[in-house]
């Protein structure tokens, strides 16, 4: 079992930025995968950017292409999701997940991930 914790969520400006932070521990290798999902108040959870652990492949939301960039630190057993040009349609809680091993696309929908963070809030104001 994978256990994640999400950190780095705060108030800040459209047009600003932040980075948030995926610390994982337990059992992941470089055969997982691991995402963002974010979730909006009345809203479904929907997937914003994920890769495969041992890197090579990402992808990404629509809505957030060229504004976001998910990153993986080894050696900190750490994903990142750095955010630029936020917007306030970009506030949500976002949450940090994990599934594996033997994966070889990166999953796009929840249900396909079996390790969830407990989620960090990021509120954008106009």
């Amino acid at each position: 079992q994978v256990q994640l914790v999400e950190s780095g969520g705060g108030l800040v400006q459209a047009g600003g930025s932040l980075r948030l932070s995926c610390a994982a521990s337990g059992r992941i290798s470089s055969t997982y995968a691991v995402a963002w999902f974010r979730q909006a108040p009345g809203k479904e959870r929907e997937f914003v950017a994920g890769m495969l652990w041992r890197g090579g492949s990402t992808s990404y939301a629509d809505s957030v292409k060229g504004r976001f960039t998910i990153s993986r630190d080894n050696a900190k057993n750490t994903v990142h999701l750095q955010m630029n040009s936020l917007k306030p349609e970009d506030t949500a809680v976002y949450y940090c997940a994990a599934d594996g091993p033997l994966r070889i696309r990166v999953p796009l929908t929840e249900v396909e991930y079996h390790s969830w963070g407990q989620g960090t809030q990021v509120t954008v104001s106009s």
